[in-house]
C-alpha cells in the first residue's frame, strides 16, 4: 500500500512546516555536537581517574595482609568496575589489538600492565563485559571485573528538551502569524471588494513589502471605481440625450395620418423610450450606497408596500412579521422590491411577499409568484444588464432586461444579497437577505 506525501495547501502551515523542520533539524544537530563532546570529555576523564583509581587500588591490595583484603574491596569498588580475589568468570580470551578490543583495556594495561602479568577475557552474558586476570606480589589472584557503559543523561535533560521544542513550535507559530496577517488581510480584502460599495482602505503601514502591496491595492481600487463610475456616467448620458429626439419623433408622430404604420410607429418609440428610462434607472442604481441610511421599521415599511399595490388594484399579499426595525436605505429597498413585485404581476398576475428570520438569524424577504419561472440553468444569467430568457422576448412581458439587474445592484448597495429559485409547486421565488 502506497502513502502520497501531500505538500500542505496553505501558506501559513507550510511556512510552519519548513520552519520547524529547520529548527529542529538545527536543534538536533547542536544537541548531537554537544552529546558528542560531552561523551568525549567524560570517557577522557573516566580512561584518566581509572588509570590512576586501578594502579592506586592495586597498590593498597598488594601491601594490605591477605586476611584484611577482602574487607577493602567495598571500599575499592567503583561504578563501572570492581575487584574480586579470584580468578575470576570464564570467558574468550582477548588480545590487544583485536577490533573488540574495549578501551579500557589499554589505561589498565597502561597502569599497572609493566608491574603485573595480566590476561584479559570477555565475559558473556545479558550484561557484556570483560575481565583482567593478574597476580598480586605474594601470587594471591586477582580479578578486575570490568563493566563499561555509557554515561547517563541527566534526569531534567528530556524535560528541557521538550521545553526547548515547545518554545520553537511557539515561536514559529507567532513568526509565521505575523508573517501571514498582512496577506491575510489583503485577501480578505480582495474577497469583499464591491465596486458598487465605499471601498474600504488597506493600512498601507508595516514592512516595506506589505505598505507596497496595500498601495497597489488601494490605487486599483480606486481604478476600478473610476472605470465603473465613467461606464455608468456614459451610460447615462447616452440614455439622457436620447430622450430628447424621441421625444422630437413621437411629436411628429402625431400629426401623421391615423394607420398601422403611424400606430407601430409609436409602440417602437414607446419602447425606445422605456428602454431609455431603465437605462438610466439601472445607471443611478450603481449609485445607490449614496442614499443616506435611516432606521425604519421593516413590518410597516412592507405594509405601506403592499397597500399600495392593493390601492391599484393588484393582487400582493403580505405574510409574515419580524418586528425589525433595521438600518438600511429606504429608497434603494423599495426599488429592489418594487421591482420584483412587478415582474411577479408580469408573468403570474399576482405576487404573495413574506418576510421573517432564517434559522441563521438573518431577515429574509421572499416575492413569490405561480408563474412559469425561469429554467435553472438562466437563474444567475437573468441577473445580467439587458438579459432576457427566451419566452420573456416579446412585447407584452418581454422589458428591457434591466429590472433584475437594477434590483441586484441596489441590493448589493444596501448590505443584501438577492438569489433567486424556483418554487416546489411552480412558479418563481426571489429572496432578499438584509443584516438584522
Amino acid at each position: 500500500m502506497k502513502f502520497a506525501m501531500h505538500w500542505p495547501r496553505t501558506l501559513a502551515s507550510r511556512l510552519s512546516l519548513i520552519f520547524l523542520i529547520g529548527l529542529i533539524l538545527g536543534h538536533g544537530l547542536s544537541f548531537g555536537a554537544q552529546y558528542y563532546e560531552r561523551y568525549q570529555s567524560a570517557k577522557d576523564t573516566m580512561l584518566g581517574n581509572l588509570e590512576t583509581d586501578v594502579s592506586t587500588s592495586i597498590a593498597i591490595l598488594d601491601r594490605l595482609p591477605v586476611a584484611e583484603r577482602a574487607s577493602w574491596l567495598r571500599q575499592l569498588e567503583r561504578p563501572h568496575y570492581r575487584y574480586q580475589l579470584d580468578e575470576g568468570s570464564a570467558g574468550t580470551p582477548i588480545k590487544m589489538g583485536m577490533s573488540n578490543t574495549p578501551i579500557a583495556m589499554a589505561s589498565i594495561k597502561e597502569a599497572i600492565g609493566h608491574d603485573y602479568p595480566m590476561t584479559f577475557t570477555d565475559i558473556p552474558g545479558p550484561i557484556k563485559h570483560f575481565q583482567v586476570h593478574l597476580k598480586l606480589a605474594d601470587g594471591s589472584p586477582l580479578t578486575i571485573d570490568v563493566r563499561p557503559s555509557m554515561v547517563p543523561l541527566s534526569a531534567w535533560l528530556p524535560a528541557v528538551l521538550i521545553g526547548q521544542l515547545v518554545l520553537m513550535l511557539i515561536c514559529t507559530l507567532l513568526a509565521v502569524r505575523v508573517a501571514i496577517r498582512p496577506l491575510t488581510r489583503l485577501s480578505e480584502a480582495v474577497g469583499t471588494l464591491d465596486p458598487n460599495t465605499h471601498p474600504v482602505q488597506l493600512d498601507e503601514k508595516g514592512p516595506t513589502e506589505v505598505a507596497h502591496a496595500a498601495k497597489a491595492f488601494n490605487a486599483m481600487q480606486a481604478r476600478i471605481a473610476a472605470y465603473l463610475k465613467e461606464r455608468m456616467q456614459l451610460l447615462a448620458a447616452i440614455s439622457h440625450d436620447l430622450q430628447t429626439p424621441i421625444t422630437r419623433m413621437k411629436l411628429r408622430a402625431e400629426f401623421m395620418h391615423d394607420s398601422s404604420e403611424k400606430d407601430k410607429l409609436c409602440n417602437d418609440l414607446g419602447e425606445m423610450e422605456h428602454l431609455v428610462r431603465e437605462g438610466v434607472a439601472y445607471a443611478r442604481s450603481v449609485h445607490g450606497a449614496t442614499e443616506e441610511s435611516r432606521r425604519i421599521n421593516l413590518d410597516s415599511f412592507l405594509d405601506s408596500l403592499v397597500y399600495d399595490y392593493q390601492d391599484m388594484g393588484k393582487s400582493v399579499q403580505l405574510s409574515g412579521k419580524c418586528s425589525a426595525v433595521i438600518q438600511t436605505r429606504p429608497h434603494a429597498l423599495r426599488r429592489v422590491l418594487v421591482n420584483l413585485t412587478d415582474n411577479a404581476l408580469k408573468f403570474a398576475n399576482a405576487a404573495e411577499l413574506w418576510v421573517g428570520k432564517s434559522p441563521d438569524g438573518v431577515l429574509s424577504l421572499k416575492i413569490m409568484d405561480r408563474g412559469p419561472g425561469i429554467a435553472e440553468a438562466e437563474l444567475e444569467r437573468v441577473m445580467q444588464p439587458f438579459y432576457r430568457v427566451e419566452n420573456s422576448r416579446n412585447r407584452s412581458t418581454g422589458g428591457t432586461g434591466l429590472g433584475l439587474a437594477i434590483a441586484q445592484q441596489l441590493a448589493m448597495a444596501i448590505g443584501g444579497k438577492l438569489t433567486l429559485s424556483n418554487r416546489e409547486e411552480g412558479g418563481l421565488c426571489a429572496e432578499l437577505r438584509l443584516p438584522a
